[in-house]
């Protein structure tokens, strides 16, 4: 049965790009809505009440179902389309794939991207003025943190879970390339965490990331490198 996606999200959005991502590895097709949720659109609101990207609507069989936000999508999307399985096959990776989607969607979220993406990205989109120096600072100092565990992660195994690509990389990929595109990771301290990101940027999936641009926010100049 064919089934007709529509996904609405901001393209700097890391939840949006965990989706995106999820979707392009799953090759499935759909067409998507860039929404400026700080404007709380009406017709998107209406989608979603809490106005937070992602939200997926679906078509199947003349049934539409909508799917609000990236932790309900990325379980839809593998209850309904199990190939290729994104939360690994046994149950250790499963387990280990779910703690570090919790760590990235909260832990990293919280200390780092609340930080730097509001003042680097958020600020200027809602008119709040110039970037507050003592919070750039902190954001920093917790992405080196978080670096650091993700080095050892990564020094241990092929991916971020385990064996396989699962969800775990792509919620780390989808935090992380949002502040590559402000030009904030010290990849060249890191280098088992540069090659892994490297590993996924080249990957079809990492494509149309690369191609995201926002009116007034423009990207590091080695963004789109694949080989940076």
């Amino acid at each position: 049965m064919s089934v007709d996606r529509t996904l609405y999200h901001f393209p700097l959005d890391p939840a949006s790009r965990q989706v995106r991502l999820a979707l392009g590895e799953k090759r499935l097709p759909f067409s998507d809505v860039p929404v400026r949720y700080w404007e709380r659109p009406p017709e998107f609101t209406a989608l979603n009440p809490s106005g937070v990207t992602p939200v997926l609507v679906e078509i199947r069989g003349g049934v539409r179902l909508v799917v609000c936000e990236s932790r309900a999508i990325l379980e839809h999307l593998e209850e309904q389309e199990p190939e290729p399985a994104l939360l690994g096959r046994e149950p250790p990776e499963r387990a280990e794939a779910r703690r570090l989607l919790q760590w990235f969607d909260r832990k990293f979220e919280f200390e780092v991207g609340s930080l730097l993406l509001h003042e680097k990205m958020e600020k200027r989109l809602l008119g709040l003025g110039a970037p507050d120096l003592t919070n750039l600072r902190a954001g920093r100092d917790a992405l080196r943190g978080h670096l650091a565990y993700i080095e050892g992660l990564l020094g241990e195994r092929d991916w971020m879970a385990g064996k396989r690509l699962s969800l775990a990389d792509f919620a780390a990929a989808a935090q992380l390339s949002v502040i590559d595109y402000f030009g904030d990771v010290p990849w060249r301290d890191y280098p088992a965490t540069k090659t892994w990101y490297m590993k996924l940027k080249s990957r079809p999936c990492f494509r149309p990331l690369l191609g995201d641009r926002w009116p007034g926010l423009a990207p590091a100049v080695h963004y789109v490198d694949l080989d940076f």
